[in-house]
């Protein structure tokens, strides 16, 4: 990507992933600030986000909490990004990079590029999962999945290591190495499936994302009522499946 465009110019070099802070990887921590910025606190922060999400990658550095990081660190953190959370592109009136996250926001987004899922249609599954923890599980069970402060409640298509499924981090686990999908956290040890045209039956909309992520706002509580559920598992330290009653 040219670094000419968004700010590259601004003669800072991206010092890699080196440089920890309390442990925690410097690529880890931009990806936290950027994924902050882009999904909750652009307005906040006194960044200018437009209406479809996305803001200028120069206006991202300049900011105090990015002046350590360039443009090279933006596109290494976009491009080895486990779950495919950010999307850079050029603006196709003046070409400067701009920069969004491509789900997850607190904040309304309305141009955010989402595709409906039809009933009937191939894009339609089955069933789509919701990784959670077990401690919520008593919840759950009796008031639903409750998208909180977000704009959607986000599901994948399935479990780690099923076909089909977008491989993420590596992830070590008491029994077995796999990989967390996009749309589920990867330390979560709770999945609960959605039976997702008994929703769309009953008015419930899903978008898929661009990073293959399925997407609903719920009811109109913003809620996945337990009455979609298809079956509930809990992930470690072996499967086994939970009652839904």
């Amino acid at each position: 990507m040219d670094s000419a465009k968004g700010g590259g110019g601004r003669g800072k070099r991206g010092r890699g992933r080196r440089g920890h802070r309390g442990g925690e990887d410097r690529d880890v921590r931009l990806s936290k600030s950027m994924s902050y910025a882009l999904r909750h606190g652009a307005s906040q922060m006194g960044l200018q986000m437009g209406t479809d999400g996305f803001l200028f990658v120069e206006d991202l550095l300049a900011h105090p909490q990015f002046h350590s990081y360039s443009l090279e660190d933006v596109e290494r953190v976009v491009a080895t990004n486990d779950k495919q959370r950010f999307k850079l592109c050029t603006h196709p009136e003046d070409g400067r990079l701009q920069i969004r996250a491509n789900q997850g926001h607190s904040v309304q987004v309305v141009d955010l590029e989402l595709k409906p899922v039809m009933a009937g249609s191939p894009d339609c599954p089955a069933e789509a999962v919701h990784g959670s923890y077990l401690r919520n599980w008593s919840s759950i069970q009796q008031q639903g999945l409750s998208r909180m402060k977000r704009t959607h409640i986000h599901l994948a298509r399935g479990l780690p290591g099923e076909d089909g499924i977008i491989s993420g981090m590596l992830e070590v686990c008491t029994t077995a190495l796999f990989f967390s999908p996009p749309g589920m956290r990867k330390d979560c040890d709770l999945a609960v499936f959605i039976d997702v045209p008994k929703a769309l039956a009953d008015g419930i909309k899903f978008f898929w994302s661009e990073n293959d992520v399925l997407l609903t706002a719920g009811d109109a509580e913003g809620k996945i009522q337990p009455k979609y559920f298809s079956r509930a598992l809990k992930l470690r330290p072996s499967r086994s499946i939970l009652p839904l009653q």
